[in-house]
């Protein structure tokens, strides 16, 4: 009755389509993949296993599954309900939507709930997965239960703060950016608190129990949680009641003003003209502005076609920026490593870049499609600019635009640098791995908003490529240093693992622009990754390099010939010729 007809509509649609589907079998099929690699790398070819080896296999897989669907849960969650709605304005249907009789919470619960499905299919088939586990041992049947409700009520939480924000902001960019920026402050500010309040007391309790990793680390170790109790239980009744509140708060303040934010005052019908209005003419108010030769780029860079509001996001990461820099002042010198290789200004510098590259990726996707909803693009390709003017212009605006974000990395490695942490060749290392990498993000958005005329598909495909990769990235980085064995035994067990990514990525890049340069890059990419990954674990920086630089610099190039090449084919500009 809350949501109403919106979220019926999605009941009854999304199961039809055969993505829906493929999300269960290929999801499940992942799972399976991840526990039999960290079987042979935890165990190897050793037959005879004893009960207490179960049980510790048992519970670090259980602990890696329930990381990974935590981080699944609230990414897809966020990026869902704040891509349903930024799709409905886009499109202008949102308007027609606000004229119907639809109730306002059902404009805003219907869509967040709709958004959700997917996402609590993943959650719903997770629970016999982690039941299965308990077979091994390691595992209490509280911890599960606790586990998969504090994932629904995260999904919960973070469907509503995408909603909340998707109604109040109006270009997709600063929906999609807000949504990831305001996530990871709100997670800073809740530690921020805690510290300052203490670990202990009934305040720091509810306050921190509104980070679900927080909640989610006592889950998983009730032990080091309750080290004054002779036998600690696993709960977050705490963390799920203030999670669920928090979701509440935000649907209500959603509902009381989605009518008062949208339609949004810039959105206007232009009347026809009467003879009279026709025959005046206005006076300009401002001289008109001199625009260059490459009309696209000066747009890019030069107006406001992003929205006006893009600087408060700016200065939103340069507060994330300082938040990082307080953390890893107030650490000491002798923390603990995280992964056994990670300092915490090497976990902060790592937690700024991945923000960094998602806000690029997310302005490169939505640089196109934006110009698709907005039926701009059509009068573009009626003009003489080219593709190689129109791609190189599109890329010029992204990282002007972005310039601050991508600084901001960098300015903390300087600091790293300055405060004698960080050497002078490994701070070079990390400078041009970066940069590559920007290049890398910012050409994905452009090649995914090539290849699908949806812009939600768009959206989604780009951003998700790089979410999974980065997760592919930690999760590998978990098995090799709880296997802590030779190259050799680690490559083999990994081999199915990435294949299996060449496959997703494959998908993922020729959908629409199949190549044979896209088709080595989605089977070499897993591979040198791996290496990568390796390689810095042993501490060896240049192979780290040159890896980065040949394989994402050459899947950059592969995805921007393409892009120039078959742009006319692909937005239907060329015509055969008729004999």
């Amino acid at each position: 009755m809350i949501a109403g007809p919106l979220l019926n509509r999605e009941m009854l649609t999304v199961p039809r389509a055969l993505r829906h589907h493929l999300l269960r079998i290929g999801f499940l099929t992942a799972c399976c993949v991840l526990l039999w690699t960290a079987h042979h790398i935890t165990f190897g070819l050793k037959q005879t296993l004893t009960v207490g080896d179960m049980s510790r296999f048992g519970a670090f897989i259980f602990n890696v599954l329930c990381g990974i669907q935590l981080v699944l849960v609230i990414g897809s969650s966020l990026m869902l309900s704040a891509g349903s709605v930024a799709q409905e304005k886009d499109r202008r249907t949102l308007i027609i939507l606000l004229m119907t009789d639809l109730r306002s919470t059902e404009l805003v619960v219907g869509k967040a709930l709709g958004s959700l499905l997917s996402t609590v299919t993943l959650i719903v088939l997770f629970f016999p997965a982690l039941c299965a586990l308990s077979l091994l041992g390691g595992i209490t049947v509280p911890q599960i239960v606790w586990v998969e409700l504090l994932c629904l009520a995260s999904a919960l939480a973070a469907a509503a703060w995408g909603t909340f924000v998707a109604y109040w902001r109006d270009k997709t960019f600063q929906t999609l950016a807000i949504t990831v920026l305001g996530a990871g402050l709100f997670v800073g500010v809740v530690e921020i608190l805690v510290a300052a309040l203490g670990d202990s007391g009934l305040a720091a309790e509810i306050i921190g129990g509104l980070n679900p990793f927080r909640t989610l680390g006592a889950i998983l170790s009730p032990l080091t949680a309750q080290p004054d109790v002779a036998t600690p239980v696993a709960f977050a009744g705490n963390s799920v009641a203030a999670l669920f509140g928090m979701a509440v708060v935000l649907f209500t303040w959603a509902s009381l003003r989605v009518r008062i934010w949208n339609p949004s005052r810039v959105v206007h019908f232009q009347q026809e003209e009467t003879k009279e209005e026709a025959g005046r003419s206005a006076a300009p108010t401002r001289a008109p502005r001199p625009v260059w030769a490459r009309p696209l780029l000066w747009r890019e860079t030069c107006t406001e076609a992003y929205g006006k509001k893009v600087g408060l996001i700016k200065g939103a990461y340069f507060v994330v920026l300082g938040l990082c820099l307080l953390w890893v002042a107030s650490s000491s010198a002798d923390s603990e490593l995280l992964l056994g290789s990670l300092s915490p200004a090497g976990v902060a510098f790592v937690g700024l870049s991945l923000t960094a590259l998602l806000l690029v990726n997310a302005q490169a996707v939505t640089s196109l499609t934006s110009e698709r909803d907005g039926q701009t693009l059509e009068l573009l390709l009626v003009t003489e600019v080219s593709a190689k003017e129109f791609i190189f212009s599109k890329l010029g605006g992204i990282l002007f635009n972005m310039k601050e974000v991508i600084a901001v990395p960098l300015l903390f490695a300087l600091s790293m640098l300055l405060r004698n942490s960080l050497p002078i060749d490994a701070f070079f290392y990390v400078v041009i791995g970066f940069l590559a990498l920007v290049c890398f993000g910012a050409m994905l958005g452009l090649h995914a908003s090539l290849s699908y005329e949806n812009s939600r598909s768009a959206i989604l495909n780009s951003l998700g490529t790089m979410f999974f990769l980065f997760v592919g990235i930690f999760v590998c980085i978990v098995l090799i240093v709880e296997a802590r064995s030779s190259y050799q035994m680690q490559f083999v067990p990994f081999l199915t693992f990435i294949v299996g990514g060449s496959i997703a990525l494959w998908v993922s890049l020729t959908r629409r622009n199949p190549s044979t340069a896209l088709q080595i890059s989605a089977a070499t990419l897993p591979f040198f990754t791996f290496y990568a990954i390796s390689s810095f674990l042993l501490g060896h920086s240049i192979p780290v390099l040159l890896s980065i630089l040949a394989t994402y610099g050459f899947t950059t190039t592969a995805m921007l010939m393409p892009a120039i090449s078959s742009f006319d084919v692909a937005f239907g500009r060329s015509s055969v010729s008729r004999g």
